[in-house]
């Protein structure tokens, strides 16, 4: 039911499917995909902050008639800037230091960090109806994200850049380039003890159970290659503590695992 993304351009759709796509143009994230009705979207904007890690600068929200723009600390509500807790008609905004919540009666539960982190929680009654970075929720992985099924014998497979690309929102005067689909990203094999280590603490005992743990154990590989090596906290907290966040929300108890010198 939940799609994420965070940290160095990482994403899990509702299938499961965990890859990296490192656009910094305005894309589709998660929409209601029936032609006929489209009863919500969530679009976002990612662009790299003054330490060179991506970040989210704006999540823009439509739900039935309503337009909601988030930036940190920010809820504008059809144009007007909205005191948080903001209500109205099966819609709510909340706001804290840590946290930008929007529930929607419809069925959707938008959490975002206010920095790299956004999660999309989904009723199941969009089953097969959702399409963008967080993929078509049918319940099965690669198939229809990665591997285009269509209705014709041909399968075209995409990686995930070619994937991410798709999912931009064409704007007239928009500066972004797409990242190149011929540039896959690095793979990695080094840093698994360390990784694993770290994701198998005693503090993550909860959590084993709950979540795959081979993806977030990928993904923080990932991360320390990407960063050569420094000892920036940004390479490995941030899958951490998405691991953290997912534990919790899959109902359970991640211990301290932060301390005074990590993270």
């Amino acid at each position: 039911y939940v799609c994420s993304t965070w940290g160095n351009n990482h994403f899990k759709t509702f299938d499961g499917d965990i890859y990296q796509f490192p656009g910094i143009c305005e894309y589709n994230f998660a929409s209601d995909c029936r032609d006929s009705y489209k009863e919500f979207s969530v679009h976002i904007q990612r662009a790299l902050n003054s330490n060179n890690h991506p970040e989210i600068q704006y999540v823009l929200i439509t739900i039935k008639g309503f337009t909601v723009y988030l930036r940190p600390k920010l809820a504008v509500v059809d144009g007007r800037i909205v005191k948080t807790p903001y209500y109205s008609s099966g819609l709510l905004i909340e706001n804290n230091d840590i946290y930008t919540k929007v529930y929607a009666k419809l069925g959707m539960i938008l959490i975002w960090n206010q920095e790299d982190a956004l999660m999309v929680e989904l009723d199941s009654k969009f089953n097969n109806h959702t399409c963008g970075l967080c993929g078509d929720y049918n319940g099965v992985p690669i198939y229809n994200e990665f591997i285009n099924g269509g209705e014709s014998s041909y399968h075209a497979s995409y990686n995930s850049i070619t994937y991410g690309n798709l999912q931009k929102i064409s704007k007239p005067n928009a500066k972004c380039e797409d990242p190149d689909e011929t540039q896959a990203l690095p793979s990695c094999n080094d840093h698994r003890d360390e990784c694993e280590r770290l994701l198998t603490s005693s503090a993550f005992a909860d959590c084993r159970l709950r979540l795959n743990l081979e993806m977030y154990i990928q993904a923080c590989m990932q991360d320390k290659c990407a960063c050569n090596g420094n000892e920036d906290s940004f390479c490995l907290c941030s899958t951490i503590s998405e691991y953290s966040r997912q534990c919790s929300h899959a109902g359970g108890r991640p211990g301290e695992w932060r301390t005074q010198n990590f993270c």
